[in-house]
């Protein structure tokens, strides 16, 4: 029987990344204690992921790594920013990121329910960094990403408009609905 020890379902991505090595951290000859490791986030990282939401960016990276005797405590810092479309016009707007998020990677064999944790086997020597490093520039993005006032794109704009219905529009429309469906929407 083979044991997989992938990261765990969250860090799954469908696509390709940049080679492994660019973004692997050799840990089996390091003393425990602390270590920095540096990494450049730029187009390439990007390209050939199918669902990305990011399109684009250009983020430094820099990892903290603790290394201790049964454990692996990582605090990623992202600073850059990334290419995104406007969940308004579908233009693409550029998204400032700057966060820290802490990571484990635990030596075992048992399997565990927590997403900061993720464990690996004893004997493994390298961890890869790419899938929480695109993880972590996912998380950051905000909900919703819209331009400034102003500047968005107007031509798209007028053109949503158009097709759009407001709320005057749609309740002069439900005049034949059903009166029961009316009285539920002044419960609020």
């Amino acid at each position: 029987m083979e044991i997989s020890y992938l990261c765990p379902p969250f860090l799954e991505m469908r696509g390709t990344m940049k080679k492994k090595s660019d973004f692997t951290i050799p840990f089996a000859g390091l003393k425990l204690g602390h270590h920095t490791y540096d990494f450049e986030v730029d187009d390439t990282f990007f390209e050939d992921l199918e669902y990305s939401l990011i399109k684009k960016g250009s983020v430094s990276v820099s990892i903290d790594l603790e290394k201790k005797e049964t454990m692996l405590i990582l605090q990623f810092s992202l600073t850059g920013s990334v290419e995104v479309e406007c969940n308004l016009c579908t233009d693409p707007l550029n998204q400032q990121i700057e966060a820290t998020y802490p990571l484990i990677y635990k030596f075992g064999l048992e399997e565990l329910e927590d997403d900061s944790i993720i464990v690996i086997h004893p004997d493994s020597y390298q961890i890869d960094v790419q899938h929480p490093i695109y993880e972590f520039l996912t998380l950051v993005l905000p909900l919703r990403t819209v331009h400034a006032e102003g500047q968005c794109n107007q031509e798209m704009l007028e053109t949503l408009n158009k097709y759009l219905s407001s709320p005057k529009e749609e309740d002069e429309n439900n005049d034949d609905m059903d009166p029961r469906w009316s009285a539920l929407k002044n419960l609020n």
